[in-house]
């Protein structure tokens, strides 16, 4: 049986990993730092399934958390809208996991048919985070699943968004077809042209022109099919009256294709087509690379992503569980300790203490009395309270704010370095073509001016130029991933390498939520404290979880008659001393005018002083900014918070540096694009809704959340919490990354030269573009991603 050491122990829970500041639970040998992690040991040991441990040390979630009202799940017409599948026997559901970190989760999840046999099966896709379980309906509900999940620490996110089922999916079906044709093609035109490379016998001579109809034949499908994307870019560029790199590179395919044609058709040559398949094969590739994206994180969401599936509504006095889109204007609901408001309403019962950091960037809680409307989006931070429906869900203040039109998406228009290169890079192509050109055919050799025109279009064609960008940086995005810095697509690394001015927002960004400083105003005695830490090790609570550390070694006594109100405080009794600790109302005691959370503390009916919570800066902030202030970078922030930080802010932040509290959504927005005017390049650095306009406007906007599938406005990179001292590094190596694609610019046009110079002579040969091109290629690809480690390494970032 599980016990309780009677003494403090020093190390780290066996289950999380997480210090055990109180007294440990203790069971086989092990110390728990709470019951949860405790029990999920339990039920793991019992069910043979304990060498889920082997795998990783301390791979498990912590379990200090309050359980999640689960009721909505037995309704019917909310499962119908959550599973993929069901039948008369099975069901099929996705859920996202956001605690999958690592092999020891995947192999838990993927045996949870030894914890309860009505699992028939269950999958873990590592990388999306995602566990696609099927069960016997008969056997097990939904919500028994979901329980399940939770009990051995991996709560399932269920939000509404998740019923909805909306997504912004990357097709790339159509690309890949076009890949696979034109491999195929390339494979099979390298095969048939080997005999004509190397010299045909007398008998494969015989069948030259075969060979050469069916090189053709493979080049039509290519021409037609596969680079057809090219042609379309190039000529919409060329209507728009600007060059872009799809026009050398369609001028260069065709010019290809249409000489290889006109020599295998007159029989005065074997032509190309077997580059003209592998320069399309190759820059199709590089186009896929290009587009990819991390697509199992949202950067686009809506506010139905941060709501509830459900909410409990009073009818008669009864409670009942009712899915979002229901909620009806009249409509009586409750809202528990820590529950999203869903609609705005009016406060009926119950002391109302509101968080609407999310939605204003004002941390602290708003107090609202009996009559006054709650607007939606805040999170109750006290007692379970009741409310009237007085605007539909589509219709709340949350919704009006997300729809705004200082929120709408800004289309940013950043000149990339290939695009830049690629105006300039035509022009000089042509001019040497024409140039080559001109030379033969004044020079009284028609022929040779015509071999010369095609060849320098061939030879020059940028393909290397094509592929330096989107293997670069797609090496870079994998190596932003795994510091856990999630971009967008590569357009934005290249603008994350122009940016010259940071802007910090200050609640959830610079300060971290998990992290948190305790303060006490008043007079404890040795007595007092171990009577305090006796009561607050009895709960769960954060507030009570950072009193304990606060107060740190004490004797524990037996508390006897514990209660704890949710939300509200708790209280016990030690042989004749009476202890309350919580808010103002529930101690009984007038309630002061300060920020943050305040614990009061009562001893005896005498108020012995109170605690202040506030979160603290993230870790290595200093260091960051400064580090920005040596290279350069000019620093701001913009928030919605008061000015109460203010002056600790002005000695982490240089000289010069604006502070501006107290900014509405529209008025960050606006002070970015004053900065912009002025011809900066902007990043904005927010987490709330309030920052969602500020990150759309703002040339490179990162959200930065310590949950990064958490609700995130709309942005161009998400970073998660834990990488925010690796900015500097971040920011350094986007720099690194632009540098490698000029580099490989470099190499491209000394290829370019060599080949040139054989292409204005009028003497290129089939075999010698055959060889020069692939191995430019294949020579750019190795150099951007041997250059792109090397650098990230450099960095520490490998």
């Amino acid at each position: 049986m599980a016990g309780r050491a009677a003494i403090q122990v020093k190390t780290n829970c066996y289950h999380c990993g997480d210090p055990v500041e109180d007294t440990a639970y203790i069971l086989a040998d092990h110390s728990f730092c709470c019951l949860g992690c405790q029990t999920v040991y339990q039920i793991l040991n019992e069910n043979n399934l304990a060498s889920y441990y082997k795998y990783n040390t301390h791979p498990g979630k912590s379990q200090k958390s309050q359980k999640e009202d689960l009721s909505y799940l037995d309704e019917p017409n909310i499962i119908a809208k959550l599973v993929d599948y069901q039948d008369e026997e099975l069901v099929i559901i996705t859920f996202y996991v956001p605690a999958i970190h690592c092999s020891s989760c995947i192999w838990l999840l993927e045996h949870l048919y030894k914890l309860n046999p009505g699992v028939k099966t269950s999958q873990v896709d590592f990388m999306k985070k995602q566990a696609s379980i099927t069960f016997r309906k008969n056997e097990i509900t939904l919500r028994e699943v979901v329980e399940l999940l939770h009990r051995i620490g991996y709560d399932p996110k269920i939000t509404l968004q998740d019923v909805v089922k909306e997504g912004k999916k990357v097709n790339q079906r159509n690309l890949i077809a076009k890949i696979t044709v034109a491999g195929f093609c390339f494979g099979n035109s390298m095969m048939i042209s080997f005999p004509e490379y190397f010299g045909m016998a007398a008998f494969e001579q015989q069948y030259a022109s075969f060979f050469g109809y069916m090189n053709l034949a493979f080049g039509i499908p290519v021409l037609l099919y596969s680079a057809s994307d090219y042609f379309k870019s190039a000529w919409i560029s060329l209507k728009q009256k600007r060059l872009n790199l799809d026009v050398p590179l369609a001028l260069g395919i065709f010019v290809l294709f249409f000489r290889s044609a006109y020599e295998i058709l007159s029989q005065t040559g074997a032509g190309f087509m077997d580059t003209l398949c592998s320069l399309v094969f190759f820059i199709l590739i590089g186009k896929y690379v290009q587009q990819r994206t991390y697509y199992h994180i949202s950067f686009e969401r809506d506010y139905r992503s941060y709501f509830p599936v459900a909410v409990t509504v009073l009818d008669d006095e009864q409670a009942k569980p009712t899915q979002i889109a229901d909620i009806q204007v009249g409509d009586r609901i409750l809202v528990r300790n820590n529950e999203i408001i869903p609609a705005d309403a009016i406060l009926l019962k119950g002391h109302a203490s509101v968080d609407f950091s999310f939605v204003t960037g004002e941390s602290k809680p708003v107090e609202k009395i009996l009559g006054e409307v709650v607007y939606a989006g805040g999170r109750q931070m006290g007692e379970a309270i009741e409310l009237e429906v007085v605007k539909a869900v589509s219709q709340s203040y949350l919704t009006k704010l997300w729809n705004n039109d200082s929120f709408k998406q800004y289309e940013k228009k950043f000149d990339t370095f290939v695009g830049y290169i690629s105006k300039y890079f035509t022009i000089g192509l042509l001019l040497i073509a024409f140039s080559a050109c001109a030379f033969w055919f004044f020079g009284g050799n028609s022929d040779k001016a015509w071999a010369a025109f095609t060849a320098v279009l061939i030879i020059a064609c940028p393909c290397a130029l094509a592929l330096s960008s989107p293997f670069t940086l797609s090496a870079a995005l994998s190596i932003f991933d795994r510091n856990k810095l999630y971009i967008k697509n590569t357009g934005a690394i290249e603008q994350m390498a122009a940016i010259d001015t940071l802007v910090f927002d200050k609640t959830g960004t610079i300060s971290s939520p998990n992290a948190s400083s305790m303060c006490f105003e008043g007079s404890l005695s040795q007595q007092d404290k171990s009577l305090l830490a006796s009561l607050c090790r009895n709960s769960n609570h954060p507030l009570s979880r950072e009193i304990l550390k606060w107060i740190g070694e004490t004797p524990i006594l037996a508390v006897e008659d514990y209660e704890e109100v949710v939300g509200a405080g708790q209280s016990g009794k030690y042989q004749e001393y009476v202890i309350k600790v919580g808010s103002a109302n529930y101690v009984d005691t007038q309630k002061l005018d300060l920020d943050g959370s305040v614990v009061y503390v009562k001893i005896n009916g005498a108020l012995k002083g109170y605690f202040t919570l506030e979160q603290s800066w993230r870790g290595g902030l200093s260091e960051v900014i400064s580090s920005f202030k040596g290279k350069g970078y000019g620093l701001h922030l913009i928030s919605g918070d008061n000015e109460r930080r203010a002056e600790a802010l002005k000695m982490i932040f240089p000289q010069g540096a604006r502070l501006l509290f107290n900014q509405a959504p529209s008025e960050k927005l606006d002070r970015i694009a004053a900065w912009q005017e002025e011809g900066k390049q902007v990043c904005m650095l927010g987490d709330g809704l309030n920052d969602a306009g500020a990150l759309r406007k703002a040339d490179l906007g990162i959200a930065v959340s310590d949950d990064i599938n958490n609700f995130s406005p709309g942005c161009d990179a998400i970073l998660d919490g834990e990488s925010f001292e690796k900015l500097p590094k971040f920011f350094a190596f986007s720099k690194d990354a632009v540098k490698v694609i000029k580099m490989s610019f470099v190499i491209s046009l000394l290829y370019n030269v060599v080949g040139l110079s054989f292409a204005v002579q009028g003497t290129m040969s089939p075999l010698f573009a055959a060889i020069l091109m692939p191995i430019s290629t294949v020579t750019i690809i190795s150099f951007t991603s041997l250059m792109t480690r090397g650098y990230a390494k450099r960095r520490n970032l490998l």
